[in-house]
């Protein structure tokens, strides 16, 4: 079969739904023939055995989209009797998740199947009661069964790295987590392993932080002894009123964090630019000093201390 005649095909009969079981294209009109010609010719991907995306749809999305829909594969691809957790599990609450990679986790109180198992996933064993799982529904009528959102913080505070843990976590807090439960559930459950680092992760979350940059930017601020800069501060300037992600009222520094697409997702990059400058314009006419910040400084965390140094000099010797 040709590949532009195997391109109309999934054209007029993939479902509507990204990624698909093959019982779901063969109901389609996608047999096994035009499947297997498709996945051939480069046309669709095997995500894992009976699951399947179109590969012009896959390439197109961000990494972290298709960490994501690694989930609905395994679903798809195991029945959906796996309970979620984790990352996974993370995900699936859409909270934002940083550097995780793409296995996708499952928790169970038994040996996994060699069906539901394999090297794209990690198995963890715990008891999960009623309390610990919620359930989502997808657009295809599908239940998945999850951690609730403070389980999964918890699960990823003790098993993630301090910076990948907080970014799960500062998000859960902004989606209705709250401090005082999650430290009462990790007193009271019975999960004790990795108690001590799930208590260090309760200790270093804020929910101002709005991204994975900003949570990571707050973190090593604080490891530098930084403590002094503020999250989402308002700025009241002669252009308006404007919320910095961090600013120190005593040095009058401002920092900024950068990330791709934090200005440019709902305006035109010329709005953009000409609306940033105005905005540090202002900031500078009120004695503010602003320094931005991309993914790449943060991991320069020695010149950074130097950078806000260097600024603090300047400030005191214009107000001295």
């Amino acid at each position: 079969m040709k590949p532009d005649k195997i391109r109309e095909l999934l054209d007029e009969r993939w479902p509507e739904f990204p990624v698909a079981a093959t019982q779901q294209l063969s109901r389609a009109g996608l047999e096994d023939r035009i499947l297997t010609a498709a996945v051939r010719t480069g046309l669709v991907i095997r995500l894992r055995r009976g699951a399947y995306v179109r590969s012009a749809y896959w390439h197109g999305l961000k990494p972290w989209v298709r960490d994501g829909l690694l989930v609905h594969a395994h679903h798809l691809s195991t029945g959906g009797a796996s309970r979620y957790s984790h990352v996974s599990a993370a995900r699936l609450h859409e909270c934002q998740v940083w550097g995780a990679g793409p296995r996708v986790h499952v928790t169970t109180g038994y040996a996994n199947s060699r069906k539901s198992a394999g090297e794209d996933v990690r198995t963890h064993r715990a008891r999960l009661g009623s309390t610990d799982l919620t359930s989502f529904l997808t657009s295809d009528g599908r239940e998945i069964l999850a951690t609730s959102l403070a389980r999964t913080v918890l699960d990823c505070a003790r098993t993630l790295p301090l910076e990948q843990a907080a970014v799960i976590g500062d998000h859960a807090l902004r989606k209705g987590a709250d401090l005082p439960s999650l430290r009462r559930l990790l007193d009271e459950g019975p999960e004790k392993r990795g108690s001590r680092r799930a208590r260090l992760l309760l200790d270093s979350l804020d929910g101002r932080s709005e991204s994975a940059g900003e949570t990571r930017t707050r973190l090593l601020l604080h490891s530098l002894g930084r403590r002094n800069f503020t999250p989402q501060v308002e700025i009241l300037t002669s252009a308006g009123l404007f919320r910095a992600d961090f600013a120190d009222p005593g040095s009058k520094i401002i920092i900024e964090f950068d990330g791709a697409g934090k200005y440019t997702d709902y305006r035109s990059t010329d709005e953009v630019l000409l609306a940033e400058r105005r905005r540090e314009t202002a900031l500078i006419e009120e004695g503010w000093s602003v320094l931005r910040l991309v993914w790449t400084h943060l991991d320069r965390p020695a010149e950074l201390n130097r950078r806000i140094q260097a600024m603090a000099e300047r400030s005191r010797r214009r107000s001295a």
